[in-house]
């Protein structure tokens, strides 16, 4: 795989508090600009076509790499997020590469 490939974070939310989870949201922006990260999609669920899933909301960001998507989430801005994203909602990240 080449470090020159694209990387995606793929969140699947619940939200629990609707106004932490907004704080949360407002915040993570900041945290993915230093990384060349940008968001790609945003959006609640409207149906499910085969299998479950139990979560209501997606969020898709891209980063220009594999090493840029490590960076962001283990940057200290955004491990700071970490409490206040576990108080607002109930969420899996999951990080592909492009092959």
């Amino acid at each position: 795989m080449s470090s020159d490939n694209p990387a995606y974070v793929i969140g699947h939310i619940t939200v629990k508090d609707v106004d932490l989870f907004a704080e949360y949201r407002a915040q993570v922006p900041g945290t993915i600009a230093p990384w060349g990260g940008e968001l790609v999609f945003r959006g609640a669920k409207c149906c499910v076509l085969s299998g479950e899933h139990n979560h209501n909301d997606t969020v898709v960001i891209r980063f220009p790499d594999q090493n840029s998507l490590d960076g962001w989430f283990n940057s200290e801005a955004y491990q700071a997020l970490i409490p206040l994203r576990t108080q607002a909602a109930d969420m899996v990240l999951v990080g592909y590469s492009e092959t």
